[in-house]
């Protein structure tokens, strides 16, 4: 009876320490620890890009290279995706895979043709001599709006990976905790894009 009262109270304690160390809580955390970490880097790159913008080297500005209409198209398909992926989060608490998955493709999507205009913007830009090596403030730009990029591709890459399990597998509590963290990923490289539209190019072209 003792040894059965003790059993007892060890698979409650068990039971308990399983539930207080849920791992998709704790995979949320370590996301957000991660979030915060690259609001550091973010941070950083933007506090050097300000430093940097005015050394041109006698070369041109942003004013000068800087072509708004694409930066606006990028704004405007990158706001969408934003708005898609939140779309997506919504089918999924209404458990609809069908709509989930196609909302991650649509978001994916809208993802591609912003990598593609910036991948453009990039390929025109150093076809016209302004490359990376050719001034500090062009260094900075291409370093803080490439880092950007670089997390666009990772999450598309990611989604994609996402879009592959859920075809299989459905909505699952981990499938469920992955969407929630990718679409609060790809918010804040949104946010990050609003800055970037302000800090870079808007008060480059004034």
């Amino acid at each position: 009876m003792a040894q059965a009262v003790s059993q007892h109270g060890h698979d409650h304690d068990h039971s308990h320490d399983h539930g207080h160390h849920d791992p998709q809580e704790m995979k949320l955390l370590g996301f957000w620890i991660f979030l915060i970490t690259d609001v550091i880097l973010f941070g950083t790159l933007f506090a050097t890009y300000v430093v940097l913008h005015k050394n041109t080297a006698g070369g041109p500005g942003g004013a000068e290279i800087f072509e708004m209409p694409g930066v606006i198209a990028e704004t405007f398909i990158l706001l969408t995706s934003s708005f898609t992926s939140g779309l997506a989060v919504l089918a999924m608490n209404r458990g609809n895979v069908k709509q989930l998955i196609s909302w991650l493709i649509v978001t994916f999507v809208l993802g591609a043709a912003f990598i593609g205009l910036e991948v453009t913007e990039f390929v025109k830009l150093i076809g016209e001599g302004h490359g990376i090596s050719a001034s500090a403030f062009l260094s900075a730009f291409f370093t803080l709006v490439g880092t950007h990029g670089l997390h666009v591709s990772v999450g598309l890459v990611w989604m994609l990976l996402l879009i592959i399990q859920l075809s299989r597998r459905g909505i699952t509590d981990v499938t469920r905790g992955k969407i929630n963290v990718i679409s609060l990923y790809w918010h804040f490289l949104d946010a990050v894009w609003i800055f970037l539209l302000s800090v870079v190019y808007l008060l480059g072209v004034m």
